[in-house]
């Protein structure tokens, strides 16, 4: 059994924070993105991993090579491997995004039920 935790704060004040080896994720990626009112971000793209970003607080700005998205509170954006991307934070607050990479694909629906009497506590007595 095994679980991690930790909140953005702890992960320390850089713009890139390392989710991933901050838990121990092995199976994917991820990091939480901290940009400052009218950074731009670095263009980049990926050879292998598609990735997908939530934006979590502020506005996002994604240059893609055909057409430039902006994302509020609670906006997705998923962008294949290959594809150029670029983020700008357009202001006027802090814009805050987990991004999340992986490649090989979706390996289906594996969740099963779990006994009651797996918890610690049961949700009615609390």
């Amino acid at each position: 059994m095994g679980y991690s935790h930790t909140t953005i704060d702890e992960l320390g004040d850089e713009a890139f924070r390392k989710v991933r080896r901050a838990l121990g994720i092995t199976a994917f990626g991820a990091n939480v993105i901290v940009l400052q009112p009218g950074v731009i971000g670095r263009p980049h793209y990926h050879e292998e991993q598609d990735e997908l970003y939530f934006v979590h607080e502020g506005h996002a700005i994604f240059d893609l090579p055909d057409e430039r998205i902006e994302l509020g509170p609670g906006g997705l954006i998923h962008v294949e491997s290959t594809t150029p991307r670029r983020v700008t934070n357009p202001g006027p607050e802090e814009l805050v995004m987990l991004a999340v990479g992986a490649k090989d694909g979706y390996i289906g629906r594996d969740g099963a039920p779990a006994s009651p009497k797996a918890f610690l506590r049961d949700v009615d007595s609390d």
